[in-house]
């Protein structure tokens, strides 16, 4: 993909960059081959980003044209009216207090070049701001209160600002940036479109091993799609891809959700999508929904903590309870009896004003059935871990902690599985989902729908191998190619 400098004035930038061109701001918004070029990232360097200036038409132009500005209009807006900066996370504030702690002043500039900063110690934050605000030259204002440091205002900067002897270090950590995502001249030309798969290399359980994802690269090269492996620190490249592909566990509170946010308000096609995320994510909403479409799920209630006395005669003993943000088996515990039920109730009354309870159905494993676009991609038994209740017993390490499994192709699967799995899937979205169903008396009761669902090599890819893999990307590419015909 052809990478673009606009500044407003060409001879403005000191240095030419390898695999980048400078370009005048009028010759970008005026010569038409410009306007017929495909696949460019357009990093824009004008002195404003100001409604209607020259700078807000180059990277309202750039979109309009199917480019990539940085920063894009919406993060110019943003900058400009500077509440943006009250939405930095948690764990960014942790990190400006950590990073600011030994300065002995109560103000502090840190300037920001394509995420850098020439002093090492503050090279972390820098890349943090670059991947939040999204700019190619940034500079953050700090103030020290009682409270420790803020972040006050954030401002793009021009390249007139940058103090004469710091443009050797600008220039280096461009040339760097620009060079580390160079794409070979072969691979370019035989590749379309652009792809990100978040991941996370230091989760012990990822919802896809390294063998998994090397797949997904492959798979994704056959069809034209560049994919390329980010991690959570890679947040101010999103501009630069097609689509985003997240194999990290997600949840709400969480970059994961930020990620596909940022993802498509630019314009990517996200899997999974921050609705899904959303729905998903929350036992008592996929409870209400369920049960509003009359779905099969085991009896469930939704329950305040005024309403905890009377549950236990409405579902008997033993009593499944859910926390809403519940995941991998995680915040889902069982009561055996009414002085269990009520330390249980009380351990969870204390982080969320609701839970999910429902009646517990034994089985010896649970059903899931992958479904991609609407449509059934997988199905495997899950097995209970040994001598538990649950698919995964959490309190063990090492061989145990997982039950067995077998994958089947969907063809061999239960009808009545695949049919209320489809039919739950089909009402969060068109991505990908995994539906947990279980198997009771002859009946199909859906437990849940997760987005984000394990695939992984040699488990959920058995029967379909490497044609798994191909499935998932060319609906993607196939969404791709819808996007890029709309504009």
């Amino acid at each position: 993909m052809k990478i673009l400098l606009v500044i407003n004035v060409a001879t403005g930038w000191p240095a030419s960059i390898p695999n980048a061109e400078v370009v005048d701001a009028k010759e970008y918004l005026t010569n038409p081959k410009y306007n017929e070029l495909r696949g460019a990232k357009v990093y824009n360097l004008c002195s404003s980003y100001r409604y209607q200036s020259t700078g807000y038409y180059v990277s309202l132009l750039a979109e309009a044209r199917g480019h990539k500005p940085i920063p894009s209009v919406t993060t110019a807006q943003d900058l400009k009216a500077q509440a943006i900066v009250r939405m930095v996370s948690d764990d960014m504030v942790a990190l400006i207090q950590k990073t600011l702690a030994p300065l002995h002043s109560d103000t502090f500039d840190l300037s920001i070049y394509f995420g850098c900063n020439m002093a090492k110690r503050y090279s972390r934050l820098a890349l943090r701001l670059f991947n939040q605000f999204q700019a190619p030259l940034l500079r953050g204002h700090f103030t020290k209160g009682a409270s420790g440091w803020q972040l006050k205002r954030i401002s793009t900067i021009s390249g007139k600002d940058v103090p004469e002897k710091h443009w050797p270090f600008v220039i280096e950590t461009a040339k760097r940036h620009f060079g580390g995502r160079a794409i070979p001249a072969v691979k370019r030309n035989r590749m379309r479109y652009d792809m990100a798969i978040l991941a996370n290399p230091e989760d012990p359980e990822p919802p896809s091993d390294a063998a998994a994802l090397k797949k997904f690269v492959r798979a994704a090269a056959s069809l034209g799609i560049a994919a390329e492996m980010i991690v959570r620190d890679d947040y101010g490249r999103l501009a630069e891809f097609d689509a985003l592909f997240i194999r990290d566990t997600t949840r709400v509170n969480h970059y994961t959700y930020r990620f596909a946010q940022r993802a498509e308000s630019e314009g990517l096609v996200v899997m999974d999508d921050p609705l899904s995320i959303v729905r998903c994510s929350n036992k008592v909403y996929l409870a209400e929904l369920l049960t509003r479409h009359k779905v099969p799920v085991p009896k469930s209630l939704v329950i305040h903590k005024d309403q905890a006395l009377d549950i236990a005669a409405e579902l008997g003993f033993p009593i499944v309870l859910k926390k809403p943000d519940s995941a991998f088996s995680v915040g889902v515990v069982k009561a055996r009896d009414a002085e269990d039920l009520k330390q249980k109730l009380a351990e969870f009354f204390a982080e969320s004003d609701l839970l999910v309870v429902q009646a517990y159905l034994p089985t010896t494993f649970d059903w899931r059935i992958g479904v991609l676009d609407r449509q059934p991609l997988f199905a495997c038994k899950y097995f209970m871990a040994a001598g538990h209740w649950q698919i995964i017993q959490n309190e063990r390490k090492g061989a145990g902690r997982y039950g067995k499994f077998e994958t089947m192709a969907i063809d061999d699967a239960p009808e009545g599985a695949v049919k209320v799995a489809l039919k739950a899937a089909n009402l969060i979205g068109d991505g990908l989902y995994g539906v947990d169903v279980k198997e009771s008396a002859g009946k199909f009761y859906v437990i849940e729908v997760n987005d984000n669902p394990n695939v992984e090599s040699r488990v959920e890819d058995i029967v379909l191998k490497d044609e798994l893999y191909c499935r998932i990307m060319n609906v993607f590419l196939e969404r791709i190619e819808r996007a890029k015909a709309k504009i």
